[in-house]
């Protein structure tokens, strides 16, 4: 049987099956998409995969910072 029956041509999901979502940032911290663009992911065009596919690596500095432990979770509790 033949390999070709298997292969598609839309982008593959960015899920790197490691779904935590970050609390401010609202992303995933495995694949750094929103919960819309998960959730919508097979409904999406090829074109708009693409488009999010493209944003996904500038998104890692919106997790990637620290939230300052328990110092800042006090100061945020207190405002």
């Amino acid at each position: 049987m033949s390999d070709e029956i298997w292969k598609r041509d839309e982008i593959e999901s960015p899920c790197t099956k490691v779904c935590v979502i970050h609390p401010e940032a609202r992303l995933c911290t495995g694949c750094l998409r929103s919960i819309d663009e998960i959730t919508q992911w097979a409904r999406l065009s090829p074109e708009t995969r693409r488009a999010v596919m493209a944003e996904l690596p500038g998104r890692r500095a919106q997790i990637a910072q620290r939230r300052g432990g328990r110092a800042a979770r006090l100061k945020r509790e207190l405002g």
